[in-house]
């Protein structure tokens, strides 16, 4: 029996960024990865996070923050994939990681104005996130 390899999102709050990557790829690829997400410093999930996640037709709605010491040194990941630059410049090493990538996009809660203007920020970071794993499963 061969498992699948793990594949671990990390963003600072876990909030958004790392939760679309997550959703993302166990939509496309969830018959060929186990897929996990984290932050440096969990929060909550965005509740934008989870409208824009369900305009793409994903229900994201029980959804939990994750902090890295739920994984580290506990859970032996293949890939292990930052979202922002402040993960990539704070993560730890994960001893066996067979690939550490980096995958920088905008930081939707970032932006300030209407609640319109705002979710416009996570509807557009989704979609790239969504074409980026498209793309990375090729």
């Amino acid at each position: 029996m061969t498992t699948k390899p793990r594949v671990l999102f990390i963003c600072t709050g876990n909030s958004a960024r790392s939760q679309m990557a997550e959703a993302f790829l166990k939509k496309y690829g969830a018959d060929r990865f186990d897929v996990y997400s984290a932050g440096l410093e969990p929060s909550i999930v965005n509740p934008l996070t989870v409208k824009a996640l369900a305009q793409a037709g994903i229900d994201w709605s029980a959804a939990k923050s994750k902090g890295l010491g739920e994984f580290l040194g506990k859970v032996h990941f293949g890939y292990v994939i930052t979202v922002c630059s402040r993960a990539e410049e704070r993560c730890p090493i994960f001893p066996g990681v067979s690939q550490r990538l980096h995958w920088p996009f905008d930081d939707p809660a970032a932006v300030s104005g209407t609640e319109e203007e705002k979710l416009a920020a996570f509807v557009r970071v989704r979609d790239e996130i969504e074409n980026k794993v498209k793309d990375w499963l090729k």
